[in-house]
């Protein structure tokens, strides 16, 4: 069947491929930017921007940051924090959204309040801190892990998807003799990747792009995640105005700093993009819970 579009209907259509080739080069340029001058020597960065001559290239920005110890260190301590912070957040928000789905678990209502009073009212940074050692965490990967590991809003995604579950297979199911933990575990977590994959997405980047919690909980730098070491790096690597005298130092610190700052965004952004295509088929499903039909 051919579809007759009208002359409105093209204009449409038009803005339309205009709007998302716009959207598409905003997201796409500065990448390639950003790729290509991890590769150039920053010299003729500087001097003269990009060049896709390969005699400007350099590997010496890769080189420095991956023979640091501590990005080796920061990188497996980032994975071990996402991870572990990725499969608690969706193991309660899964176990908390199908309780919650059910009809039948007494004062539903009553847990539904309490949880969406945290999503508005926290106690701040310094009592956080107070609690966080007084529970005896400071300074270790629980303080990295468990705090915000509950989040109100997984919940309320996975709660709305469960009651999305058709009953009858429930019903038929319960009609067989299964148990209910049965009926969780064969029957509707199959049926849940959408929404474990797009939790677990979630979780994973809020969790390796986080380096505030790291900054205020860990001493130890042996503790340190990726993207701590990457701005302990950095800072080291800038020259302060007045500090220093000699031209030549604080242009080799410069040097220092561009070289090293494309290369570690691109070395920080690979578990990301390498991760998105597995996930990508689960992730339109999975972050329309909720909408119309």
């Amino acid at each position: 069947m051919v579809v007759k579009h009208t002359g409105m209907d093209r204009l449409i259509l038009t803005l339309n491929a205009i709007f998302l080739t716009c959207a598409v080069l905003v997201v796409v340029v500065p990448l390639i930017y950003i790729v290509i001058a991890s590769f150039m020597d920053p010299t003729v960065l500087l001097n003269r921007g990009l060049s896709f001559n390969v005699s400007d290239w350099s590997l010496d920005g890769y080189q420095m940051i991956l023979s640091n110890p501590a990005m080796i260190r920061g990188f497996a301590n980032a994975v071990l924090y996402s991870v572990s912070f990725a499969l608690i957040t969706v193991t309660v928000s899964i176990f908390a959204g199908y309780a919650l789905s059910d009809d039948r678990l007494a004062g539903r209502g009553f847990f539904m309040i309490i949880f969406i009073i945290t999503m508005f009212f926290g106690g701040g940074l310094i009592p956080t801190y107070l609690l966080i050692r007084n529970l005896g965490m400071l300074d270790t990967v629980w303080a990295i892990i468990i705090p915000g590991a509950v989040n109100v809003w997984n919940i309320i995604l996975s709660r709305t998807f469960f009651k999305g579950v058709p009953r009858e297979l429930k019903e038929a199911a319960n009609v067989d003799g299964a148990s209910e933990m049965k009926i969780f575990f064969q029957i509707v977590i199959p049926l849940s990747k959408p929404i474990i994959f797009v939790l677990a997405l979630y979780a994973f980047v809020g969790q390796w792009n986080s380096y505030f919690d790291a900054m205020i909980y860990l001493d130890n730098p042996n503790l340190h995640p990726l993207q701590l070491v990457l701005r302990s790096i950095l800072i080291q690597n800038q020259a302060a105005p007045g500090m220093i005298s000699d031209q030549l130092a604080m242009a080799e610190l410069k040097r220092l700093s561009e070289m090293i700052k494309y290369s570690a965004i691109v070395i920080s952004s690979l578990p990301l993009i390498i991760m998105y295509p597995f996930f990508q088929k689960y992730f339109e499903k999975g972050v329309m819970v909720g909408s119309l039909k």
